[in-house]
């Protein structure tokens, strides 16, 4: 049996990964007034945080049409036999929900949607597993068997300069704690059964980070090799500094630069920056 792999936009793997790789991807959209963008194909990180500072507002999102996705399968139901297709977390995102649907459209290919529960290069690091798998002659089930095991040790958090993009697009659950000390929190956030929920709540940008950087360390001391992400809104230099200073600390971490692209910017804000983890072996 032949698999295909399939993403979306926001793992954000860079198109010469994914060609490199052999993953397919359906675009997410961002919109600005009446124009609609295709992420990572009709625009990119840097032009989006351009754009909205150029807007002074942000934009809105929406998912993959079932269109797209149809379209997609049936391209690959002409050289493949099956299809794994792993989205961003379904707390806030109907886009597993829309590729379940396309799947039941499209004859001749077995669709195998995979919720992540996550995103960004977390969802990517699921991608990739599954390609690497899928060259190697693995079938549908064992690829999903692994990705489920991935899951066991997946862990991401992150941090923003603001709520108030997260709130107003309903991707928070537990708000509620921090209402009334907004401007005055750093808060940390991670992902629960599929749902952005707050973590933590810290006074300032450096001890956010160095909490985030504390977690990680708490992991990888139980030994292993591990596979980790630096992400950031437009903030390369500081996740560059943050990459040489786990790697120094860690010798089993392996470090991936990545960033939040403009679906998931649109949420948090410029100024966000996450980390987030795997054990590899």
């Amino acid at each position: 049996m032949k698999t295909a792999i399939i993403t979306d936009s926001t793992a954000y793997l860079p198109k010469q990964v994914r060609q490199a790789h052999h993953i397919h991807m359906v675009p997410l959209n961002v919109i600005f007034g009446e124009e609609s963008y295709q992420e990572e194909i009709d625009i990119n990180a840097d032009d989006f945080y351009d754009m909205v500072k150029e807007d002074g507002k942000l934009p809105k999102t929406s998912q993959p049409s079932i269109g797209i996705m149809t379209q997609k399968l049936e391209e690959l139901a002409q050289d493949y036999d099956a299809v794994i297709s792993i989205h961003l977390s379904s707390g806030i995102s109907g886009t597993c929900q829309a590729m379940m649907t396309a799947g039941d459209m499209v004859d001749d290919i077995d669709v195998h949607v995979f919720d992540s529960e996550i995103s960004c290069h977390m969802q990517g690091f699921y991608a990739l597993e599954a390609s690497d798998m899928a060259e190697r002659g693995a079938g549908p089930e064992e690829i999903l068997s692994r990705l489920k095991k991935m899951k066991e040790t997946m862990h991401a958090y992150f941090m923003v300069d603001d709520l108030s993009h997260l709130q107003r697009g309903g991707r928070l659950n537990g708000a509620q704690a921090f209402v009334g000390s907004l401007l005055q929190v750093k808060p940390v956030l991670h992902f629960v059964d599929t749902k952005i929920v707050p973590f933590e709540k810290i006074r300032t940008r450096k001890k956010a980070l160095k909490r985030i950087l504390s977690l990680l360390a708490e992991s990888v001391e139980e030994g292993g090799e591990y596979q980790a992400t630096l992400i950031h809104a437009n903030r390369p230099a500081e996740a560059a500094e943050l990459k040489k200073e786990i790697e120094a600390r860690h010798s089993n971490v392996e470090v991936t630069l990545s960033y939040f692209g403009p679906v998931i910017g649109t949420h948090l804000g410029e100024g966000a920056i996450g980390l987030g983890w795997y054990r590899q072996s």
